[in-house]
């Protein structure tokens, strides 16, 4: 995936300097409690980064549009090293947070935090992945079920078929393609679900209210229900 940024850490947390006093406070007798802890080291690509554009590289992580790393290139031709603000992006695209924003389905967005396009579906599905494993390697849980949530969701925003959604992603690995084969039987029972109640709909000749009332329905999520089936049928 192209290279966008990763994060200038933001001040941390008041929980997290909670916890780090009462760390402190449970060293050894000996320790010098008037030397501070050494805080992360930071990037200083990140650093300036965080300082010309604080709505892409501050509190909120969102997509970076494609090609940023030859703008600011040639914005800031005195301010950032290639090789500099190359890893620099790097780091900032691998971090979690970043990571988080893109498999959320965030638009992609200009230096100013401007939305400009659309994140591609590959890398919505690539971004999902990896924050699983990072999460599932910190928990007992097993959160198969919400990745098989959250790619049900990403492959009915993308509007591909299955051919062309698996031939985008392009995954070799077992673990995930099954979990990937459990997301698509699930999509095709609720389009075939859509379907049913749609055509079910046509031939009642009612209103959606009325249709909703025949069936102990939301006439909200009827509607909802049909608008999401209509595409479908007619492509």
């Amino acid at each position: 995936m192209t290279p966008t940024p990763e994060t200038v850490p933001a001040p941390a947390p008041a929980a997290a300097q909670k916890g780090g006093r009462e760390r402190q406070n449970a060293k050894p007798k000996n320790a010098n409690p008037k030397v501070p802890q050494r805080a992360r080291k930071v990037h200083p690509a990140l650093e300036k980064l965080f300082e010309l554009y604080p709505k892409m590289f501050g509190a909120r992580f969102l997509p970076l549009k494609l090609g940023v790393y030859q703008e600011l290139l040639a914005l800031h031709p005195d301010e950032f090293k290639k090789d500099d603000l190359k890893i620099a992006l790097g780091l900032h695209a691998r971090s979690t947070r970043y990571l988080e924003a893109v498999a959320a389905g965030e638009q992609r967005h200009d230096l100013n935090g401007q939305p400009v396009e659309p994140v591609a579906p590959e890398h919505v599905h690539h971004a999902i992945l990896e924050v699983f494993k990072r999460r599932q390697a910190r928990s007992n849980e097993d959160l198969r079920p919400k990745l098989r949530a959250r790619l049900i969701e990403a492959i009915e925003a993308s509007g591909l078929t299955r051919e062309e959604y698996v031939l985008a992603v392009r995954t070799a690995d077992e673990a995930s393609s099954a979990v990937l084969d459990e997301a698509f039987a699930e999509v095709s029972a609720r389009t075939a679900k859509r379907e049913a109640l749609q055509r079910a709909f046509e031939a009642s000749g009612r209103t959606v209210a009325e249709f909703a009332e025949m069936y102990g329905m939301d006439p909200a999520e009827v509607g909802r229900i049909l608008e999401r089936a209509r595409p479908r049928a007619q492509s």
